[in-house]
């Protein structure tokens, strides 16, 4: 999970959200692992507080916080790794994918022109 929208927090520079409200979040959802990036002793601190109040958030807080992101995610400004292919080292190496299989040309012929 992008639980800030990757390495650069981009999701907290919406000034929407704070951080513990985030990791909360992601681990109130059905995942199995929650990984959070932690660069510097105040963000290692941030994670265990985050851990040690956690419970998991009901469907009030849930609605609460997805109400108040609401406005702010609609246009996805701040969802990077959906929107554009800035965290998308593939689309900046298409030659990576190489060229279909005979069995994707069977299922999904390409049209000439």
């Amino acid at each position: 999970m992008k639980t800030f929208g990757g390495a650069d927090g981009v999701i907290l520079k919406s000034k929407t959200v704070e951080p513990l409200e985030c990791l909360h979040y992601s681990l109130s959802l059905p995942t199995s692992v929650v990984i959070t990036g932690i660069d510097k002793q105040e963000v290692l601190e941030q994670a265990f507080a985050a851990v040690k109040n956690f419970r998991v958030m009901d469907e009030d807080e849930l609605a609460t916080l997805l109400a108040k992101t609401r406005q702010v995610a609609a246009n996805g400004q701040y969802e990077l790794f959906k929107t554009t292919s800035h965290f998308d080292t593939t689309a900046k190496h298409a030659d990576w994918l190489g060229g279909d299989s005979p069995a994707i040309q069977a299922l999904a012929p390409q049209s000439a022109g």
